[in-house]
């Protein structure tokens, strides 16, 4: 009978910041798949949980991937965790899952803590929408080339980046969107935990300022700020006139007026039918 892949949520710094449900998990699985089998055995042992562990990272994914799959296949409960947060985000894990899923295995996500949702909590920077990039290019020209494809994007823009080349992704950045808030979330969830916010110059300024850089970094833009541009009636009415002179009907003139001025449909008919009502 065949048994289960568990993917396991674990603290990002606070040993507190796990479920009953993951500690449960945890207790009841036959052997605990992990990064760092040192790392993950400090948090088992606060817990109390004495499941064996056996290693899976990147460097061994190929020759492990089937033991792990056997074990479970021959009825097993295995659990997947990473050194910190949510397996498979920027971490190892997917070729496990991906195979375990074509065969069938059942695979049962145990949620919890990541980066990401943590620090666009407290950011302060819209969440309605984001996207998340994982790690930057370490190298300056391919980190500009993929900023670069992002000046458009309209969604917050999330990455992790490594203390040692945060300095140069925030000139990069100054560069290449310097029209979006920045925020940088340091340390999360630990003792010196913080959050910067400002300018890509400005928190460069803060951080040279430090003897060192130290710590796991989130870094957060913002949608990029959009200046308002006041438009009165008698501009939007010739910008009707103009769409329906080259053809356009009267509905897709005030459809596309309201997309170029970034205003609703409703505003555009609200100023042509007092136009309507006057004549």
């Amino acid at each position: 009978m065949s048994g289960t892949l568990f993917i396991v949520a674990t603290p990002i710094g606070n040993l507190e910041d796990i479920t009953y449900r993951a500690v449960r998990t945890l207790k009841e699985c036959d052997v605990i798949a992990c990064e760092d089998t040192r790392q993950t055995r400090k948090l088992l042992d606060h817990y109390g949980i004495q499941q064996p562990v056996l290693s899976l990272h990147e460097h061994n994914e190929a020759d492990r991937i089937p033991e792990v799959l056997d074990r479970i296949r021959a009825g097993e409960k295995v659990a997947l965790v990473s050194d910190a947060g949510t397996p498979l985000i920027s971490d190892p894990g997917y070729r496990l899952v991906a195979v375990a899923t074509e065969q069938g295995i059942p695979v049962v996500p145990i949620p919890g803590v990541s980066a990401i949702t943590a620090a666009l909590s407290a950011a302060g920077l819209p969440t309605d929408s984001f996207f998340f990039g994982g790690f930057l290019p370490a190298r300056g020209g391919p980190r500009r080339t993929e900023l670069e494809l992002r000046q458009d994007d309209p969604h917050t823009l999330v990455y992790y980046e490594a203390p040692h080349r945060i300095l140069e992704t925030l000139e990069d950045i100054a560069v290449t969107l310097p029209e979006r808030p920045v925020v940088v979330a340091r340390e999360l969830t630990k003792m010196h935990e913080e959050f910067l916010r400002g300018t890509p110059s400005a928190i460069a300024t803060e951080l040279r300022s430090r003897p060192a850089i130290k710590g796991e970094i989130t870094l957060l833009l913002g949608k990029p700020d959009k200046e308002t541009t006041v438009v009165n009636d008698d501009a939007i009415r010739q910008a009707v006139d103009s769409k329906i002179a080259a053809g356009a009907s009267k509905k897709d003139a005030m459809k596309a007026v309201a997309k170029d001025l970034g205003l609703s449909k409703s505003e555009i008919y609200r100023i042509l039918i007092q136009d309507q009502a006057s004549s």
